[in-house]
Parts: C-alpha cells; sequence; structure tokens
C-alpha cells in the first residue's frame, strides 16, 4: 500500500527569516488504521464502563427515571 507523506515546515523567527528547515515523516496506511482502531475501541471500552457505573449508581439511588434514560442509552453498547 501506499505511504502517507506528512510535511512540516518549521520557519525561524528574528532577523534570519529566509532559512526554513523542512521535515518529513511518513505513516504507512496500516499503522494509521490500526492506531484509529485501538483509539476507537479504548473510547467504546470507556464510555460502556462509564454508563455501566451510572447506571449502577441510579439503581443504588432509586432512581427510575435516570435508570431508564441510561439503560436505553445502554442498548447501542449490547447490540451485535
Amino acid at each position: 500500500m501506499k505511504k502517507h507523506k506528512i510535511n512540516y515546515r518549521l520557519q525561524a523567527f528574528g532577523t534570519n527569516r529566509k532559512r526554513k528547515i523542512v521535515a518529513r515523516r511518513e505513516i504507512s496506511y496500516e499503522i494509521r488504521l490500526a492506531t484509529q482502531l485501538l483509539l476507537d475501541e479504548l473510547c467504546f471500552n470507556w464510555n460502556k464502563s462509564r454508563l455501566e457505573a451510572q447506571i449502577n449508581n441510579s439503581i443504588d439511588a432509586s432512581d427510575r427515571e435516570a435508570f431508564l434514560s441510561l439503560s436505553e442509552q445502554y442498548q447501542s453498547y449490547v447490540k451485535e
């Protein structure tokens, strides 16, 4: 697969403004995809555990309205 290139241009401030530094970094598509999938999974698991904790707190507090609202949101995490 093709590598995606990211170019950076750094400019010096001060009296010598004509000098520019160019840095290039190549990130392969596979690494970017794997990183995005990992971040998505981490966010999904964190949101799910946070919602579970809120549901448990609403059960402990006997708050029926909060429980129903949170359990409706939780349905999207358990559907396959």
